[in-house]
């Protein structure tokens, strides 16, 4: 996209995904280190970014890099100027409406901060989703309200570390022995459990109960919530070892109504308005003030 047409670009955002206000968000990496970053034969870092007439340097772009970690450097680089852009924009139209003035005591708050929360809470519409909005949602996407499912499973353990080669071999040898055995015998499961685990859990005959997904060590989790009810006909590899399951019974999550998710579906909402509301805003702002270079950075991160 050119750049004439920045102003008519969305300019993505991150801060509503985060634990911190939108005004604390955009102020929280503002740093005053202008003796930092990268220097080339004693000359200030160069500056292919611009809101308006101010320069966002590659040194400023260098230190916000930390707080947007990314699988490319490129990546976070674009992350970094964005965010910067983003913060520069508040800054401008706090200062272009006097709003200093009308912070009266930003207590523990930083001064900019205050100014940005005061600014986002006059000019961004903070809307409340209907109790019909939150209906109409529930209504279209029933997939999203179930209880969690759950198995009953049991195991037999057969420890090696994950940098033991050989003793990993013999662990799944010697599992899908068992396995060949508890086919035939499988009133054996509480004995061999007893006799070869290395789970503490062989005392109560390799049973762990009822689990949901996400308790149990992620690899281990996604390979038993595939199985049927049964003996599994081959081990289970987690980082402890391989694995002897026996799924006991398998429960879907049941529907949950819509008076115990409400809440959750409000909240999630009024988050998806606000987000909406906030990058229409920036949107605004970009057309008031110009930025420049934004396109080639984030170009050179696709």
């Amino acid at each position: 996209m050119s750049e004439s047409k920045l102003g008519r670009r969305e300019l993505p955002i991150t801060v509503i995904d985060s634990g911190k206000s939108v005004a604390e968000e955009a102020h929280s990496h503002a740093h005053d280190h202008n003796d930092e970053g990268p220097r080339s034969l004693g000359q200030a870092a160069p500056s292919f970014l611009f809101v308006g007439d101010t320069a966002i340097s590659e040194a400023d772009i260098a230190r916000e890099m930390q707080f947007h970690r990314a699988m490319t450097p490129e990546k976070s680089r674009a992350d970094a100027a964005r965010a910067l852009v983003v913060r520069e924009l508040l800054r401008r139209e706090v200062e272009r409406l006097g709003l200093q003035g009308d912070v009266q005591d930003a207590g523990s708050e930083a001064m900019e901060e205050a100014c940005t929360r005061l600014l986002l809470e006059r000019e961004v519409e903070n809307r409340v989703p209907t109790l019909e909005d939150c209906q109409r949602y529930y209504a279209q996407n029933p997939e999203r309200f179930h209880a969690p499912d759950r198995i009953r499973v049991r195991h037999i353990l057969l420890g090696a570390a994950v940098d033991d080669v050989s003793g990993r071999f013999n662990a799944r040898e010697q599992a899908e022995k068992l396995i060949t055995e508890l086919k035939l015998q499988p009133h054996l499961f509480t004995d061999f459990a007893l006799r070869h685990s290395d789970c503490p859990s062989k005392d109560d005959g390799g049973e762990l109960g009822w689990l949901e997904r996400g308790q149990a060590t992620p690899e281990f989790d996604r390979q038993v919530f595939r199985l049927r009810e049964g003996l599994a006909a081959f081990p289970v590899e987690s980082r402890w070892g391989y694995h002897v399951v026996c799924v006991d019974a398998v429960e879907s999550g049941e529907e949950l109504a819509f008076d115990q998710v409400r809440q959750r579906i409000s909240d999630y909402l009024e988050l998806q308005v606000r987000q909406r509301e906030l990058q229409q805003y920036l949107q605004g702002l970009q057309e008031r003030y110009e930025v420049r270079g934004l396109d080639a950075i984030e170009a050179g991160a696709a």
